[in-house]
């Protein structure tokens, strides 16, 4: 048995929703203690509960958003400036941790105090997220505009940490490496056990996920799109026309998306990715000044496997477009291989101590799907 610290950002679910996937193939055969702010924190704290699996709280830095959900990088830069004033008493408290404990392997999602402590440690660490695909992988396909986006953005990555053993970018898109390296790997999306285990079935109604900064047009476009839609991310409503409106439970949630026709969801890479493994297209709606997501969202419809529109700007026409190409994105889907899981396991296995890491890898390929492709 190996024991595993694991730190994530705690901005957005995908975060934790990723380092549980992982943790999940981890936690019976090895001791593993997990380090995250926020939402993470809370969320994980509760799916471990009374388990083995200790979740730690730390600070953490979280975006500014405007009133109409748009990225404000004032507000976010001000958050920025006592998170950063704090980083280096963290570090000093892991770093003290980590020789207490001394851990055989640290792993990061995006998050830059853990993998410091560890260089000061002297111990290995391994990065596995997905904004690692702003620094590893060539953006030509992209506008010109969005490429500098990337570009700047990169450079933000590149400032959280650096030193890893092994960069590994789950992604449910695979753009060419720029500089390919056996020390960077691609793999699909990291998949958690109700995902894995949903039963997929042919539906007729949509599942909409929208945040709370979502103006009224675009519930206006949904009610309005001649299906039965059920919405997450608003809370509890009641029924509005063709709209329901539900909690964000996770099993109830995993269970409509793999009884539904399609996703229409803002363009976070892991719901995207969870929606393609049910074989499902997705309709993406970027938020407004959040690069990343237009990315996530071109590259979507670059596979043929969904298309987008600003949030802001989603109509009926919108979403008619979408409903009309829903057989030709299906069978585009079906073709895609977006199950990550087996790649992450090897991953961490890679870089375990031989002495301890040795193991029998789970079954976690998925109900058949192929692993995606993995670059060196």
């Amino acid at each position: 048995m190996a024991r595993i610290f694991y730190s994530l950002s705690g901005e957005g679910r995908g975060h934790a929703t990723r380092v549980r996937a992982v943790v999940e193939m981890l936690r019976h055969e090895h001791a593993v203690t997990v380090f995250a702010s926020g939402d993470a924190h809370d969320l994980l704290a509760r799916a471990y509960a009374g388990s083995a699996v200790e979740v730690v709280p730390i600070p953490g830095l979280r975006f500014g958003y405007s009133r109409w959900g748009k990225v404000n990088l004032a507000l976010t830069a001000l958050r920025l400036v006592p998170f950063v004033r704090g980083l280096e008493s963290l570090t000093s408290e892991l770093s003290a941790r980590l020789r207490a404990e001394r851990p055989d392997l640290v792993i990061t999602d995006f998050e830059p105090a853990l993998p410091r402590a560890a260089r000061r440690c002297g111990l290995p660490f391994i990065s596995l997220n997905h904004q690692h695909f702003l620094v590893a992988e060539d953006f030509r396909a992209l506008p010109l505009r969005l490429r500098a986006a990337a570009a700047l953005m990169g450079l933000v990555v590149r400032c959280y940490y650096h030193g890893q053993r092994e960069t590994v970018v789950s992604s449910f898109h695979h753009l060419p490496l720029r500089q390919p390296s056996p020390a960077v790997r691609q793999i699909g999306t990291l998949l958690r056990p109700e995902v894995l285990a949903a039963r997929r079935v042919p539906g007729d109604h949509l599942v909409a996920y929208v945040r709370r900064s979502a103006r009224d047009s675009v519930l206006d476009a949904l009610d309005s799109c001649g299906r039965d839609v059920h919405v997450y991310g608003l809370g509890l409503r009641g029924r509005s026309g063709r709209l329901s409106f539900r909690m964000v439970e996770e099993a109830a949630f995993v269970a409509d998306l793999a009884a539904a026709a399609a996703l229409v969801t803002t363009a976070g890479n892991q719901v995207v990715g969870e929606a393609l493994f049910l074989g499902k297209p997705v309709l993406a709606m970027p938020e407004a000044g959040n690069a990343e997501q237009e990315i996530n969202a071109h590259l979507l419809a670059l596979s043929g496997c969904g298309s987008w529109v600003p949030l802001d700007r989603l109509r009926t026409v919108h979403l008619e477009a979408f409903l009309g190409s829903l057989k030709t994105m299906r069978a585009r889907v079906e073709s895609v291989a977006v199950d990550g899981n087996p790649g992450a396991l090897q991953a961490v296995q890679r870089n375990l101590p031989v002495h301890r890491g040795r193991s029998t890898l789970p079954n976690v390929a998925g109900r058949g799907r192929v692993p995606a492709p993995v670059f060196s």
